[in-house]
């Protein structure tokens, strides 16, 4: 999984990706009620399904829980977990790709520290 997603990717990685972004981001914390369905839909404009498949997908990764006849929960210890596989999945996938492109471009480190915004 990946917290950025291509436009390219399927709609619910990508809002399997911004759920995740806002759990590594601290907007939903451990325990916090994630918003239902419904409403993750109408706020983004995605199909309940699509968000259903989205949450089913961080459910079946631990991240988030199901409480039945309450809603979905960020899991306890979802934050460390969610960072530790994001950044393996960044070192071991995302990395070598953008490294072969800076290396195309002929890029050094100070041109790219020198424009990181802060």
């Amino acid at each position: 999984m990946t917290v950025i997603g291509g436009d390219d990717s399927p709609v619910y990685l990508r809002l399997r990706g911004m759920i995740s972004a806002m759990i590594l981001d601290g907007k939903y914390a451990e325990g916090d009620q994630l918003p239902s369905v419904r409403a993750f839909a109408a706020e983004h404009g995605a199909n309940p399904l699509t968000v259903a498949k989205a949450y089913q997908s961080l459910q079946e990764r631990g991240y988030v829980t199901v409480k039945r006849g309450v809603g979905m929960f960020v899991a306890e210890g979802a934050q460390r977990q969610l960072k530790l596989d994001e950044r393996e999945l960044f070192l071991s996938d995302q990395w070598p790709r953008i490294r072969r492109h800076i290396d195309r471009l002929g890029l050094e480190a100070q041109d790219l520290f020198g424009r990181v915004d802060a």
